[in-house]
Order: structure tokens, then sequence, then C-alpha cells
């Protein structure tokens, strides 16, 4: 009997330390699950942390980049001895001699040896009517070629040129990004921006005469090949646009576009910020909206 009493003794005994030991390996689990998770969210963090930094450091180094790139464009537009700024050529009596450095954007034409050409430099554009250039020169005078140019201020019907000019090939290349003048029409300011490469949006096209959303010929006397004129709006003010046909003839696609255009239809233009009599814009591009 006493040997049973001790049996049942011993076998109570192991089983509470089997629980005791089922407790302690619970506990200890828990433990090193959430000693676990601590780890995994201070790691998450320190990653996070780490993302946010490079996010920074990317977008810092972006900036310098783009202020660097400034900078350096700057330092490449630097005149040299005895060539005028935008601002003092703007400041130059007309009939006065003028001397620039400036950035070839387009080419309207050549012959007899002169051309007459569309430019911009960092700070403002300049028309060099009838330039005396050889066709061999003239076919080197690309988009974004730079020359310093020697020649006379001129001015007809509000176009501000320079003509009887000269020039030589210099180092260095920039082309213009057009310049949104949208805002600008009707206003002083707009001139401030002659000759530029600029763009206009959402203008709407009104009647040229007779029911036509363009003439051929400023009077409709023209035909097919000659200079384009059409009637734009905006909030209520009527504008007239060419499409010179020197610059861009009836091969392009700007030819076709605005001989293909409506009454009504609501544009988005490219081009030159001519003068004549006002603003006249030789545009070089049309999209219908």
């Amino acid at each position: 009997m006493m040997k049973k009493f001790v049996a049942m003794l011993l076998a109570l005994s192991m089983v509470f330390a089997l629980a005791g030991c089922g407790s302690s390996s619970d506990s200890g689990s828990s433990s090193d699950g959430a000693a676990s998770s601590s780890a995994a969210d201070a790691s998450a963090a320190e990653e996070s942390e780490a993302d946010a930094q490079a996010e920074s450091d990317a977008g810092s180094e972006s900036q310098t980049e783009a202020e660097s790139s400034a900078s350096e464009a700057a330092a490449e537009d630097t005149k040299s001895e005895g060539v005028m700024t935008y601002d003092e050529y703007i400041a130059a009596d007309v009939d006065t001699e003028v001397v620039i450095e400036t950035y070839v954007q387009a080419k309207q034409s050549w012959w007899d040896d002169q051309a007459t050409v569309y430019t911009q430099d960092y700070d403002g554009a300049y028309f060099l009517y009838n330039m005396t250039c050889s066709e061999e020169d003239y076919e080197k005078l690309t988009v974004g070629t730079k020359i310093k140019v020697t020649g006379y201020k001129s001015e007809w019907s509000g176009e501000v040129e320079i003509i009887d000019a000269t020039f030589e090939f210099e180092e260095g290349s920039y082309i213009a990004e057009p310049l949104d003048v949208t805002d600008l029409l009707g206003t002083d300011e707009l001139i401030d921006h002659q000759n530029e490469y600029v763009s206009f949006t959402g203008m709407t096209v009104e009647d040229s005469g007779d029911g036509a959303a363009f003439l051929y010929s400023w009077d409709g006397s023209g035909s097919d090949g000659d200079d384009l004129y059409f009637n734009v709006s905006l909030n209520g003010e009527t504008y007239t646009f060419t499409v010179e046909s020197y610059l861009c003839d009836n091969t392009t696609d700007v030819y076709a576009a605005v001989t293909n255009l409506q009454v009504g239809d609501v544009i988005d233009m490219e081009g030159f910020l001519y003068w004549y009599e006002g603003v006249n814009p030789h545009i070089t591009s049309v999209t219908v909206q």
C-alpha cells in the first residue's frame, strides 16, 4: 500500500515537473518572438531612414547638377571682349554699329550671297537680315551654331533687326526652348521678347475673310506656295499670324496644317516673335487640340 502511495507521489511530481517545463518553454518562445519583432522593427526603421536619406541626397544632387548646368551655361555665354550684351544691344541707337555673339535658331533664306537668319542667346533674340554669307557658309549655319556678328541696328515697321552684317563662326552651341508668351498678348511686355522662339496655347482660329480659316498672302491674292495669313483669338482679341513661305514653304508640316485649319479650331503654336506694324509671329508649328 505504501509503495502504491509513493508511486502515486512520484507520478504527480513528474506531471508537475513536465507542466513546469512546458510553461517555461512557452515563456521563452514568447520572449524570443518579442525580441525578434523588436529587432525587425528597428531594422525596418533604419532602412526607412536610410531610404529617406538617399532620396534627400538624390534631390540635393539633382539640384546641385541643375545649378551647375545653369552656371556652366552662363559661363559658356560670357561675351568676348568688345561684344555687346543683349541689354547693351537693346540700348544702342538705331543706325549704329553693333557687335554681338548669338546662336542660330532657324534660317529663312539665302540668295546672292546674303542670308536671313533667326538667332538667339541666353538673354534675347536677334533677327539678321540679308547678312553677307557664302552659300557654303550658309550650309554650315545649322541650328545651335554660335556666330559673332558685326552690323548695324535697324528698324522696319516696328521690327528691330541687324542689317549690312558680316559674321564669323565661333565655338559653342545653344538651342532655345520656346517661351510661352500667350498671357503676354495684348500687353506692353510682349515686345520685350521680339524675335525670340515662343509658343502660344489654346488660341481659337477665326474667320480670315469670307469664312476662310486662312489666306494666301495678306489680302488673299496669292496662291499655294505664298505666305499664309490666319487670324486667331484669345480673350476676345484677334491677332494675325503668318507662315513665312521662305522659312516654312508648302512642303512643310506647318504649311499643310494651316491650310487644313477650320474656323473654330483651338490650336497651340510655336514660332518666332516677328514684328510688323505690331505683333506678327512667324509660325513654325501648329497643333490642333
